[in-house]
């Protein structure tokens, strides 16, 4: 039974009339791993209370023996002043006759087969941890493993369930004299802290050159540091795989970071020490500040200060700087005895996935790292860092790994075990059990075979650690998607989800709404029923089925992906569609990037059909928009064109472009030549770009609400669902949300999953459990 309802419709099993009772407890949720047994042994003694605690496969087993008073308090206790990083998320107890226990003990642990348990995720270094590395007088004092109860890593050492130390990459470290007396001690915070450890048992630290040769050094932090100082890129082995660190203000090293990794253009994270120098760099906001200091301690998106010393090439064109805090010892030590601001990037090649071994970041990042400072503790699960942001004063996950993965999302309904597979960008799998969805960490762009066996190795893991065999695999229906070549091997029953659908849904179940809803799905691509490439659509429906109500006006996708990476495609495409050749032509002499491209070749192609899939496409709109403006011609990673767009647009722009929109068969079209026609009379004119592209998001935001309330007069639902990458926007989010609410809809938006690929397999898995 749920935690809600344990005290208020299972006290009466008390049977409290008896001086002496027994009580049997079993709690579920985040419960290993966050001190919950050390928590249970002293609120017990401090009662008088007697029994023993223990894991299991399933969670935390206890039994209380004492007055029934006594027991009622503990109960009580135990939801007011469990652990702060616990979650109980279901508590079911019952009442049996005294034992007789004399005492109270934490017992071993109990595995069970068929059972699981919610695994806690790595959490950011606690106030008195930190406060050991930096005094002197302190045992751990600047050790860069120091962790208790409260912090370290969780997830990324588990191997299996229970969690307890033989079942982690620590097994192999044996606790000295000292640390054993602090996990054996009940007033001891490391009271069964099972990664406890010191510098004279635990991890150590080494530091190494590219070629994996030992560098000779005293003290490898110090010596970490001077070479940052001298502008040098060096890969640390963090918690879940290698970050690769430069002087974020020393603009020749981030150079030297982007060429070396082939990423030319897209933005690094930057970690700095504290909330004050975060404000020397960036506009902090309430809810922002909590986000920095929660113990997820994610990437969140600032507003970047004019005034920053930090290299303009960590995020080069943009408003916002990703920017983290310290979260493991080591980070804090670099960052304080350093003062320096640090890029902290993923340890990979472009599109590869974050190295995780000492060899394979060697062999991987041999040519990108200066240096290796390594470690010898064994990193069994993967893990980027989590990138979040605040939009309308809520936070909301762009990126969901360290610090919320595997925390599951609460489904709304009891779900067979299901395995969905997710997208090809920004790739998450989700497997479901009961009343609970596994969505994994971010996997990455499933473009190579590194990628994929990632993929196929955590879906392993959680497979295991869950104990979820499922019985039906979901796929995205785009046939050449590496994630469903993969579900299609797989046995089992497997269904199809288109993907739009499964973004609609995704939003509506993290919010355990049912339905129906007016499913608002904007994005790059995603295969359609029709087999065109939607983008731009408004889908009524539930977690059932869907009717697509209205689309974006269909205009070819010359070249297919080609198309993706040369944006000047696509608002080619849209200027030969709408306002013909002369129009093409007269572009190419207002931006002269454009002259150098074959557009009377490309026009052929777009006329003839030759492999120029229709597309209804949000972000390929916006991609034109920005091309058409000569803000950008060619990305080098996915988004880049439409956010180059809202960086530069103009948020305080009157005015917006027409648009018609006609009915076929029931569903709206958006039909997009007017806005195409005074956009470019805009540019014709001579209008500033930032203007134009204020307007534009203006219109898309009009387009959005005057397609809703057309569904909604023809009876449709006033609650609206915003998914898909193009909501990623800023801008087009708080114009869109306002513009529905004044026109009387509710609207829901993602918070604990993304809202671009990265939350589809959520959705995914979802359809796929009410299908027939």
């Amino acid at each position: 039974m749920r935690m809600a309802d344990a005290w208020s419709r299972e006290s009466s099993k008390a049977g409290v009339d008896s001086p002496i009772g027994r009580r049997h407890l079993l709690l579920r949720g985040i419960v290993q791993g966050v001190g919950m047994r050390p928590f249970v042994y002293g609120l017990a003694r401090s009662l008088g209370l007697n029994g023993w605690v223990r894991n299991s496969s399933e969670g935390v087993h206890l039994e209380i023996e004492g007055p029934g008073e006594a027991m009622d308090r503990f109960m009580e206790d135990l939801r007011r002043k469990a652990p702060p990083r616990s979650r109980i998320e279901d508590l079911e107890w019952e009442a049996l006759p005294p034992a007789g226990w004399a005492s109270f003990e934490i017992q071993e642990s109990l595995e069970e087969t068929g059972k699981y348990q919610w695994i806690s995720p790595d959490i950011a270094t606690c106030p008195s941890c930190r406060r050991e590395i930096f005094d002197p007088s302190d045992r751990r004092y600047r050790y860069p493993f120091t962790n208790c109860t409260q912090c370290g890593p969780r997830f990324t050492i588990i191997q299996d369930i229970p969690y307890d130390r033989p079942r982690t990459t620590m097994a192999r470290f044996s606790m000295c004299r000292e640390c054993l007396q602090e996990y054996q001690d009940p007033r001891d915070r490391r009271f069964h802290a099972q990664p406890n450890a010191c510098p004279r048992c635990g991890p150590r630290l080494t530091l190494v050159d590219g070629s994996g040769r030992k560098i000779s050094s005293q003290d490898p932090i110090a010596s970490t540091i001077h070479l940052l100082r001298q502008g040098q890129i060096v890969a640390l082995k963090g918690l879940g795989g290698f970050l690769l660190a430069c002087d974020a203000r020393d603009p020749a090293a981030v150079e030297k970071l982007r060429k070396r990794k082939g990423r030319p253009h897209k933005p690094f994270a930057v970690m700095l020490d504290d909330l004050a120098e975060v404000r020397n760099h960036c506009q902090v906001s309430l809810e922002e500040e909590r986000l920095l200091l929660s113990p997820e301690c994610p990437i969140v998106l600032l507003p970047w200060k004019e005034t920053s010393d930090i290299a303009e090439a960590v995020a080069p064109g943009q408003r916002y700087l990703g920017v983290m805090l310290p979260y493991t010892p080591l980070h804090h030590l670099l960052l304080k005895e350093s003062a320096m601001a640090l890029v902290m990037t993923s340890g990979n090649r472009s599109e590869e996935p974050i190295a995780r071994e000492n060899a394979e970041a060697l062999e991987r990042l041999g040519g990108i790292a200066d240096a290796f400072l390594i470690h010898d503790r064994e990193i069994y699960v993967q893990y980027d860092d989590s990138v979040t942001a605040v939009f309308d004063h809520a936070p909301v996950i762009l990126r969901r790994a360290r610090g919320y993965a595997p925390f599951p999302i609460r489904l709304p309904f009891a779900s067979r075990p299901i395995l969905a597979c997710g997208a090809e960008v920004k790739n998450t799998f989700c497997l479901t059990r009961d009343t609970h969805a596994f969505l994994s960490q971010h996997i990455g762009d499933l473009e190579n075979f590194e990628t994929l066996e990632h993929f196929e190795r955590t879906i392993g893991i959680y497979r295991r650690l869950f104990r979820i065999d499922p019985e039906m695999i979901a796929y995205d229906l785009h046939p050449e998607y590496l994630a469903t070549k993969y579900a299609l091997t797989l046995p089992g029953k497997k269904i199809g989800i288109q993907h739009h659908f499964a973004h609609m849904v995704s939003c509506m179940a993290e919010h355990g709404e049912a339905g129906p809803v007016i499913g608002m799905a904007f994005d790059g691509l995603g295969l359609g029923a029709d087999g065109k490439l939607w983008g731009g659509e408004f889908l009524v429906g539930d977690f059932r089925s869907f009717e697509r109500m209205g689309h974006l006006e269909y205009v070819p996708q010359p070249g297919g992906a080609a198309a993706i990476q040369k944006p000047w495609r696509m608002a080619a495409s849209y200027l030969l569609t709408f306002l013909g050749r002369e129009t093409l032509e007269e572009w190419r002499k207002l931006v002269p990037r454009v002259s150098r491209e074959p557009i009377a070749a490309l026009a052929q192609q777009i006329e003839k059909g030759i492999h120029s899939p229709l597309t209804s496409s949000c972000g390929r709109l916006f991609d034109a928009v920005a091309a058409l403006l000569g803000i950008i011609h060619q990305v080098s990673y996915e988004g880049q064109a439409a956010i180059a767009l809202e960086m530069i647009a103009d948020p305080e722009v009157p005015g917006s472009y027409d648009f018609d929109i006609e009915t076929k068969e029931g569903r709206r079209i958006v039909l997009l030549r007017p806005l195409i026609e005074g956009l470019f009379q805009d540019l014709r004119d001579r209008q500033p770009p930032s203007a134009v592209a204020g307007k534009f998001h203006r219109t898309v935001a009009q387009i959005g609400v005057r397609v809703c309330e057309a569904i909604r007069r023809q009876g449709g639902p006033r609650r609206v669902a915003l998914s898909g990458g193009v909501f990623q926007n800023r801008l087009l989010f708080r114009l869109m949300k306002e513009g529905l609410e004044r026109a009387g809809f509710s609207v829901l938006f993602h918070r604990q999953v993304p809202c671009n690929d990265g939350g589809l397999a959520l959705g995914q898995a979802v359809i796929a459990n009410f299908a027939a």
